[in-house]
């Protein structure tokens, strides 16, 4: 029980992990793509900054898309940005979930054992039970006559 555990927390942490590089990628390629469609961004790092405002829907003001093709491409940030820190953020909630949901996994599973020894109790009183009817139905009693 205690290896599934540990492999489902190991892919949680795996989807966490991946969830943050495809964040992380969807930022560097709108920065790219900002730096390249707009000619009012003339760094790399205005573009990953208007990026990461854009996909973050914060929107500052400070440097927003001016070009048609730099709104569209905004749009598309937009929606990829919020569908990637939805991932994220499900991923950090999973993780926190997690621990809580294996506790109370783990006190079902020892209330059952509970159960089932008391049952198995019950089973192997009522057998020794029938088992000494058995014997004294068996053997007739002898009269003193």
């Amino acid at each position: 029980m205690n290896r599934i555990s540990q492999r489902r927390g190991y892919l949680m942490r795996r989807g966490l992990w991946y969830s943050l590089a495809l964040c992380l990628l969807i930022l560097l390629i709108g920065g790219v793509g900002f730096w390249a469609l707009e000619p009012g961004i003339e760094s790399l790092q205005e573009g990953l900054w208007l990026a990461f405002t854009t996909a973050a829907t914060v929107g500052y003001g400070d440097v927003v898309p001016k070009t048609p093709f730099g709104r569209a491409f905004a749009v598309l940030v937009v929606l990829l940005g919020l569908a990637v820190l939805s991932l994220v953020t499900a991923s950090l909630a999973a993780l926190f979930v997690e621990r809580d949901v294996e506790a109370e996994e783990r006190q079902i599973e020892r209330d059952l054992m509970r159960e089932i020894r008391a049952l198995r109790e019950q089973v192997s009183a009522l057998e020794q039970s029938l088992q000494d009817n058995d014997e004294t139905s068996s053997h007739p009693k002898r009269s003193n006559g």
